[in-house]
């Protein structure tokens, strides 16, 4: 899905270099080209090696993330460096599509579509039925942004948010924390949360600086970096949940799974990871190590 019209800075942003989707997928620009491992390449499957690249797909959003550049037509953020340095570490070229929509992601995964997902992807146990996954980020901090002249909070837990309306992404694990939260709202003798869901984060973000919703429930790299970027918004709230990991996401026996895992491994250790996270400014989510499947899935 093509970002909506947002963020004037956004057009200033782009990757320091710049590479180039095989045949059919979306251009990508990608700060980070590490060199190939044959041991690596040769513990692809064999049908991978023939075909020669990977392909990926992702939910363009804001920054830091994945998000167009100011062509509208190039993919860049921290999803498309982390995949495009696991791809040059396989030895493969890389082949990147928009998803089109967060809610397309796994449906595309079971139809073999993409052969790996990258989009701010929690990993937990209802997504782990369905789909693989490999850690590459800590995502325990999250953010609440609203009208910075509402002054709304701080909101620093869940339950602070009882008789508040809250909005939150189609698909993602932050709709599900809400309407948990909600729950235990009502079962405490408190007022539920109103969850307005927005098709993503783009949209939900315009609906707080346009006021038809007070607050929106996200990322923290994401919201924060959009809160410093438009004068309207303020962080109305950060609500640390411990453990989790955003991943990349497989079809269920990938045997895709452990040579991603074993690259990831090879690209934190050489440092190429850190430098991704880094550039932008996000490396207090690094991991030490990229775990697998019930590792990760909380």
């Amino acid at each position: 899905m093509k970002p909506l019209t947002l963020i004037g800075a956004v057009a200033a942003l782009s990757a320091a270099g710049s590479a180039f989707a095989a045949e059919g997928g979306v251009p990508f620009a990608a700060s980070a080209k590490p060199a190939a491992d044959p041991a690596l390449h040769a513990s692809l499957p064999e049908a991978i090696q023939k075909r020669g690249y990977l392909v990926a797909g992702t939910n363009p959003n804001t920054p830091p993330t994945t998000f167009y550049q100011a062509d509208n037509k190039t993919l860049a953020g921290r999803e498309i460096d982390i995949i495009s340095a696991v791809a040059d570490r396989l030895g493969l070229k890389l082949q990147m599509r928009d998803t089109g929509g967060f809610d397309n992601i796994i449906p595309g995964l079971k139809s073999g579509r993409y052969d790996a997902a990258l989009a701010n992807i929690d990993a937990n146990k209802k997504r782990l039925e369905q789909v693989d996954f490999v850690g590459y980020y800590n995502a325990s901090k999250l953010a609440l942004i609203g009208r910075a002249d509402a002054n709304l909070g701080p909101f620093n837990s869940l339950d602070a948010l009882c008789g508040q309306t809250v909005g939150a992404g189609a698909g993602t694990s932050q709709v599900t924390r809400l309407q948990q939260a909600s729950e235990a709202c009502v079962a405490a003798g408190k007022p539920a949360i109103s969850v307005p869901i927005f098709p993503d984060r783009p949209a939900g973000v315009q609906a707080v600086i346009s006021s038809r919703v007070p607050m929106f429930f996200g990322p923290y790299e994401g919201l924060r970096y959009q809160a410093s970027q438009v004068k309207a918004l303020s962080v109305a709230g950060e609500i640390t949940i411990e453990d989790t990991i955003v991943a990349i996401a497989l079809p269920k026996q990938s045997p895709l799974g452990e040579p991603i895992q074993a690259a990831l491994n090879s690209l934190i250790k050489d440092g190429t990871y850190q430098q991704i996270l880094d550039k932008w400014d996000i490396g207090f989510g690094a991991v030490q190590s990229a775990g697998r499947n019930e590792e990760i899935a909380k």
